[in-house]
């Protein structure tokens, strides 16, 4: 990323929080990446779309990203390897759907692109939408691998850096038993 320290943009734009956290994933962690924070500044979401492209070397026809979080970062990916950006938003029904007025053409080759994997079931579900469309995923990027390892997606998985914050469930959680107030993120 032409020497650009991933962890050191989540700490100038102030997105890396810390406190006692609800993650989507229902785990709780003393740190939490706020990558909305981080990608509202352009050109730091555009250093860090060119940095997941060049992680990748197979082309592509689109981007996809689950909404909201990775709305953002499939365009500026997407920009950077010439392709279309598309998202997949809830679809109601716990799954997501690829937004209305996008397409999706069979055999189409796809990279799916997320802020942060901690479980990895948001951008599975944003690949499963592109997929019943009849796109075909050929790599799934992120900002940040939280999983340790854990996430797979029958496809390449790369990340621009890999942490391991703890998490835990909330009934081993230390924070929730010395009385941390838990934040929903």
């Amino acid at each position: 990323m032409g020497g650009v320290d991933v962890l050191e943009l989540y700490r100038t734009t102030g997105a890396l929080l810390e406190g006692h956290f609800l993650l989507r994933s229902g785990r709780h962690s003393p740190k939490f990446l706020q990558s909305a924070t981080l990608l509202q500044h352009p050109l730091y979401a555009e250093a860090v779309g060119q940095a997941l492209a060049e992680l990748f070397e197979e082309p592509v026809d689109f981007v996809v990203g689950p909404a909201m979080g990775g709305v953002v970062l499939s365009f500026v990916t997407a920009k950077a390897l010439g392709a279309r950006a598309l998202f997949a938003e809830k679809d109601g029904q716990g799954g997501m759907r690829i937004r209305e007025g996008l397409t999706v053409h069979p055999g189409e080759r796809f990279l799916a692109v997320e802020d942060v994997v901690t479980t990895g079931g948001s951008v599975q579900q944003a690949i499963w939408a592109a997929e019943r469309k009849g796109g075909r995923c050929v790599g799934v990027g992120a900002i940040v691998d939280r999983s340790a390892g854990r996430a797979e997606f029958g496809a390449p998985f790369r990340a621009l850096l890999r942490l391991d914050f703890p998490t835990y469930t909330p009934e081993s959680c230390p924070l929730c038993q010395r009385g941390v107030p838990l934040q929903e993120v």
